[in-house]
């Protein structure tokens, strides 16, 4: 019987030290709690679903 490869990933991570208001870090942390996650994995998944429905505002552009 012929099955699929399994192969490994690897991800690569880096430390990288952002400063957050406490509520928003305690809130962090009540949420992946009750999801029984690590507040790493809820930032890390956050972050790309942010980025990924990022709609930018043209008239901001214009500021710079």
């Amino acid at each position: 019987i012929m099955g699929k490869e399994f192969r490994i990933h690897k991800i690569e991570y880096v430390n990288k030290t952002f400063r957050m208001p406490k509520n928003l870090v305690d809130e962090l942390g009540m949420t992946a709690q009750a999801a029984n996650i690590s507040v790493n994995e809820l930032v890390i998944q956050s972050c790309n679903y942010a980025l990924e429905n990022l709609v930018l505002d043209k008239k901001n552009d214009d500021k710079s």
